[in-house]
C-alpha cells in the first residue's frame, strides 16, 4: 500500500484507463462527459496521493485537459507543485479528436524546488478534496441539504411587489422538493437577521431568497452598502452552498451597477469581534484611483500596522484558507485578487474604512469611523428610495 510521507513529493507522469472520479468539480467542462459522475473514485484517491505532475487517461474516448489545479492549501500547507489532468479520445478516431499530447518535461529530481512549485496562473482548488474519506470508498458526494430562507415582503418601493416562493423557485416545478431546513437562527438579539426586531428595516433596499442588501448606517458614501445572510451565519466561511450562490451574484450585480456609474467596487469582510456576517461593498470612482493604487494602500498601510496582509490566488476559495470560527479579515478587489489576513490577536476594528477614506484612495480621512457620520432616520430613508431606484434595472431578484 502506498503511504504518504513528508519525503514523498509526487511523480513526474500517472497513466490510468478509467478517468478519476470528481475531475469536473473545477475547471473547464469537456462539454461531452459528465466528469462529475464518470470515472473511478480508486483513482481519484490515487492522484490525492501521487500527486502527478501529468495525469493521462483515456477510457471516456475523448479529449478533455482541465485547468491545473494545486496539491495543497493555500496557507495551511507547504508549496506543492501543480497538477494537469488530460485524457485522450481513441487512436484514429472518425471525429479526429486529440489522441496525441506533446509536451517536454524536467523530471521533478532535476528540478529547483522553487520553479517546481510554481502555480501557473489559471490554477484550481484541488478536485478531489471535497471528496475526502467518499472518494476512498467510491461513494458519490451527497448532495448538500438545501436551506430555505424565511420570506419576507417589505414594501420596499411603496408599491405591492410580486410574490415569489420563499425558495425563489417555482413550486410547481418538482413534485417532491427536497427536504428543507430553516437558517440558522441568533443565539440572541441580533441587529442583522432580517427576521430580528432590532433590524433597521428602513435600511434593506433589496432582498433575494438567502442574502439582502442594506445602506451600511455612517456609510463612508451614500452607496456604500452590505451584502448580508438572511439567517444567522458568523462568516463567509459558515455560508452553506446556497448563500454562497447568491453572495456571487450579488458581487456580480453590484460590479455592473457600479461600473454602470463610473465606480469600481471594493469588497471586505472582518470576522472578529462581530456576531452576523457583514460584507462590506464600497464603491470608489474609477477618476479616483486605479485597483493597484488601492491595492498598494492595503498593502502599505497593513505594514505601518504590523498586519501580514497576503496576497492569495484568485481562484482561491476563503473556505480553503480559514476554518469555521476563525478570526480574519480579507478584501477583494474589482479584479477578483484577494488580500488575506489572520488575525491572532488584536486587529483595528476600522482598518477597512481606514485604507478606502485614506488621502490615497476616497479622501475622507474624517469618515473612517462609521459613529461619525452617522445622519437623521429621515435622510437615511431618502438615501435607501433613490438607492432602490437606481439599483432597480439591476435587480436580479426580479427575474425570479
Amino acid at each position: 500500500m502506498l503511504c504518504s510521507t513528508s519525503q514523498f513529493k509526487g511523480v513526474d507522469i500517472l497513466l490510468t484507463s478509467p478517468w478519476p472520479k470528481y475531475v469536473g468539480n473545477f475547471g473547464n467542462s469537456s462539454g461531452e462527459v459528465d466528469t462529475k459522475k464518470c470515472g473511478s473514485a480508486l483513482v481519484s484517491s490515487l492522484a490525492t496521493d501521487l500527486k502527478p505532475r501529468y495525469h493521462f487517461a483515456a477510457l471516456e474516448k475523448t479529449y478533455y485537459e482541465r485547468l491545473p489545479y494545486r496539491n495543497h492549501v493555500v496557507l495551511q500547507e507547504n508549496a506543492q507543485h501543480a497538477t494537469r489532468f488530460i485524457a485522450l479520445a481513441n487512436v484514429g478516431n472518425p471525429e479526429k479528436k486529440k489522441y496525441l499530447y506533446a509536451f517536454s518535461i524536467v523530471p521533478m529530481k532535476l528540478m529547483d524546488a522553487a520553479e517546481l512549485v510554481k502555480q501557473p496562473p489559471d490554477v484550481t482548488e484541488n478536485p478531489y478534496r471535497k471528496s475526502g474519506k467518499e472518494a476512498s470508498t467510491g461513494k458519490q458526494i451527497p448532495a448538500p441539504e438545501e436551506e430555505s430562507a424565511c420570506q419576507f415582503f417589505f414594501d420596499l418601493n411603496e408599491k405591492q411587489g410580486r410574490k415569489r416562493s420563499s425558495t425563489g423557485r417555482d413550486s410547481k416545478s418538482s413534485p417532491h422538493p427536497k427536504q428543507t431546513r430553516k437558517p440558522p437562527q441568533p443565539p440572541g438579539p441580533c441587529w442583522f437577521c432580517l427576521a430580528s426586531p432590532e433590524v433597521e428595516k428602513h435600511l434593506v433596499v433589496n432582498i433575494g431568497t438567502h442574502c439582502y442588501l442594506a445602506l451600511a448606517k455612517g456609510g463612508l458614501s451614500d452607496d456604500h452598502v452590505l451584502i448580508l445572510p438572511i439567517g444567522h451565519y458568523q462568516s463567509v466561511v459558515e455560508l452553506s452552498a446556497e448563500v454562497v450562490e447568491e453572495v456571487e451574484k450579488y458581487k456580480v450585480t453590484l460590479r455592473r451597477f457600479f461600473k454602470s456609474r463610473g465606480k469600481r467596487c471594493v469588497l471586505f469582510e472582518r470576522n472578529y469581534k462581530s456576531h452576523h456576517l457583514q460584507l462590506q461593498v464600497i464603491p470608489v470612482p474609477l477618476s479616483s484611483c486605479t485597483t493597484d493604487d488601492i491595492k498598494d494602500a492595503f498593502i502599505t498601510q497593513a505594514e505601518q500596522q504590523q498586519i501580514e496582509l497576503l496576497e492569495i490566488p484568485e481562484h482561491s476559495d476563503i473556505k480553503q484558507i480559514a476554518q469555521p470560527g476563525a478570526a480574519y479579515f480579507y478584501v477583494e478587489l474589482d479584479t477578483g485578487e484577494k488580500l488575506f489576513h489572520r488575525i491572532k490577536k488584536n486587529f483595528p476594528l476600522q482598518f477597512g474604512r481606514e485604507v478606502l477614506a485614506s488621502e490615497a484612495i476616497l479622501n475622507i480621512p474624517d469618515r473612517s469611523d462609521w459613529r461619525q457620520c452617522q445622519v437623521s432616520k429621515e435622510e437615511e430613508e431618502m438615501l435607501a428610495r433613490r438607492f432602490r431606484k437606481d439599483f432597480e434595472p439591476f435587480d436580479f431578484t426580479l427575474d425570479d
